[in-house]
């Protein structure tokens, strides 16, 4: 069954990129962000550190 649509309404909002997120919203997204960086830093710097210790060990 075809169906024929001879006139369509709709509303189109325009809106700011820049303001999609409140000044709150924005500082939680960082601080997500800046806490799981330094968490991985962290662990590479741990990862390093053992690494740094096994090789300086001889297996016999």
């Amino acid at each position: 069954m075809d169906v024929i649509i001879n006139e369509i309404s709709s509303t189109v909002s325009a809106v700011d990129s820049d303001t999609l997120l409140s000044p709150e919203t924005t500082k939680k997204i960082v601080r997500i962000v800046l806490e799981a960086v330094e968490a991985r830093e962290a662990h590479r710097a741990r990862r390093q550190i053992e690494q740094a210790v096994t090789h300086g060990v001889r297996r016999h």
